[in-house]
């Protein structure tokens, strides 16, 4: 059985992410792959297109900084000068993500299981592998190397 949580080590947003939540997003991606595991290649390629089109924990981060700054600059410049708060507090949110890679959207984003970009990535790579993916790569490159070191060869003698 496959451990996701070790095919994203390094991943900052997982490692200020309580365990419980990390658990439960791997728990979803192996009950994924395990159901695409008696699919098509075509029902794999589906699921994997669906992956690159997922939003990732950054992408919600960046749209709601934007969303709550743009807010926040209006109602700022109809009268209400306490409302640019908001986008100040929203760019030290953005920068505390950058340096340390929490701030405290991280956390409610997280409980609704929005995932890491690793995460996604971890889901694809298990699909792809279900779809033969790489024995057809190896084989390819290997082919393509082989013929290179033949060419190279032929042209030094």
């Amino acid at each position: 059985m496959v451990e996701f949580g070790e095919l994203v080590r390094g991943d900052r947003v997982r490692a200020n992410t309580p365990r419980e939540i990390n658990e439960a997003i791997d728990s979803k991606i192996a009950s994924s792959v395990r159901f695409y595991t008696d699919r098509t290649d075509y029902e794999i390629s589906k699921r994997i297109d669906d992956l690159d089109h997922e939003w990732d924990i950054e992408r919600y981060i960046e749209a709601n900084a934007a969303v709550l700054s743009f807010i926040g600059v209006v109602y700022g410049l109809k009268g209400n000068k306490k409302w640019f708060v908001l986008p100040i507090l929203v760019s030290i949110f953005l920068l505390q993500h950058a340096v340390q890679g929490w701030c405290p959207p991280v956390s409610v984003f997280r409980r609704f299981f929005v995932r890491t970009r690793k995460e996604i990535e971890a889901e694809k790579y298990a699909l792809k592998a279900l779809r033969g993916d790489f024995e057809r790569v190896s084989f390819k490159e290997n082919k393509e190397k082989g013929a290179k070191e033949a060419v190279s060869g032929s042209r030094s003698a």
